[in-house]
């Protein structure tokens, strides 16, 4: 029998399930993301050999990259905060002091604990530094007036850390390359942080307020059809990714950025929220193919092969690295211990990891330490999938509860 067909039947009995079970999942200690895993694990080599074949790096980079870009434009759409230093103050100690603190303590990890080179040790920071926006949903923000400065500053940090991860990410790969960083030290400091990052905001904002001024307009003299009006959401994600990357900045700001913008901009809220709603579906299919495939690509020889680098860059990211990192980086900060600690434990690895990952390799990474630094991270996010996918959505019914006695008390 024809393989695709039987991948088809299976895919679509997955989504029947996983949708009318929905309910249910709600209330049980495991994500999506979990369940699809061990469903892409099943259908793989060691199951039922449905999907025996790795998708090629630049096939996962492009899956991964459009999943990464619609859910960046989601986060947009959902931040509500005033562009001011105080109301950002959580975003900008996750995103300031957290993100390269993390990317340093690996890098050191990498270069003195696992023999990698310095330029492949600081890739392997940049790559797992990111939090995943697409597979982080029980734990960001639930609409545009949720208020919550926990789920604030995780889904901040999810939308802007995958869009600045990327100069590191260039750094390491550059370092790869060259390792006399004299070389092209300025060349990296003036396009691909300072420039690029202008890029990418300037480039967001333009392209949010042309295609959305077009749009008001266009809708006074003949309205669109009610069914096509959410593919503007697609346009916008497209134009501003895509002019972005022309001028050499980073399309993910770039649409994290529009989405900000079209959310200030909207004066129809009912088409707001179609759009806010089209962009979760989209994110949530992609999510449950990207998963599947990830599952399904697992072998047990590499893992056995690694295991060593695997255990401590997992162990030290997940348990040691991210949450004291989050609490020394929120030294200071009016937030209270519970959040602190929540900021630390919930910083999920997964897709935008995976598509920094292939993207690298599409730069040249290759070799046993491109295959050593491929399987540290897939296992990584597969260990982070599993504990993140347990515990996220029990810790955070602990808290809304925890936050509901407080306001009945005070």
């Amino acid at each position: 029998m024809d393989t695709y067909i039987l991948n088809f039947l299976v895919i679509g009995l997955l989504l029947v399930f996983v949708t009318l079970g929905s309910g249910w999942i709600a209330l049980s200690p495991f994500s999506y993301a979990l369940i699809y895993l061990v469903v892409g694990i099943f259908l793989g080599p060691y199951g039922i050999r449905l999907i025996e074949l790795r998708p090629q790096a630049e096939i996962l980079e492009r899956l991964t990259e459009f999943a990464v870009l619609i859910s960046l434009f989601g986060c947009g759409l959902k931040m509500n905060r005033p562009l001011n230093p105080w109301a950002w103050n959580s975003t900008a100690r996750l995103i300031g002091f957290l993100m390269p603190l993390c990317i340093f303590a690996l890098a050191v990890l990498g270069h003195t604990l696992l023999d990698l080179p310095w330029g492949a040790a600081i890739l392997l920071g940049a790559i797992l530094s990111p939090t995943d926006p697409v597979l982080a949903s029980e734990i960001q923000l639930l609409h545009a007036e949720d208020r919550d400065e926990l789920r604030f500053g995780l889904t901040s940090e999810g939308g802007l850390n995958d869009a600045l991860a990327f100069p590191f990410v260039y750094f390491g790969i550059y370092y790869i390359k060259d390792a006399q960083w004299q070389n092209w030290f300025q060349q990296w400091v003036l396009v691909d942080v300072c420039w690029a990052i202008a890029a990418g905001i300037g480039m967001g904002i333009l392209v949010a307020k042309l295609v959305t001024w077009i749009s008001l307009r266009s809708q006074r003299i003949k309205p669109a059809d009610a069914l096509m009006e959410d593919f503007v959401m697609i346009g916008i994600v497209a134009i501003a990714y895509s002019l972005t990357e022309l001028v050499n900045g980073y399309g993910f700001l770039a649409v994290f950025i529009a989405g900000m913008t079209v959310q200030r901009l909207h004066t129809k809220p009912e088409i707001y929220n179609s759009q806010l709603e089209f962009a979760e579906r989209i994110e949530k299919l992609m999510e449950v193919g990207i998963i599947l495939l990830l599952g399904s690509s697992l072998r047990i020889e590499p893992m056995i092969r690694f295991a060593g680098e695997i255990l401590v860059v997992a162990v030290a990211l997940i348990f040691i690295i991210r949450p004291v990192g989050a609490w020394i980086s929120t030294l200071g900060s009016p937030l209270q211990a519970t959040r602190r600690l929540l900021y630390g434990w919930l910083g999920i690895r997964g897709i935008g990891s995976l598509y920094y990952l292939s993207y690298a390799f599409g730069e040249g990474l290759s070799g046993e330490i491109g295959e050593k630094i491929a399987w540290i991270v897939y296992f990584t996010v597969v260990i982070s999938i599993i504990l993140h996918g347990i515990s996220a959505t029990p810790l955070m019914t602990w808290y809304e509860k925890r936050l509901t006695r407080r306001k009945v008390s005070g």
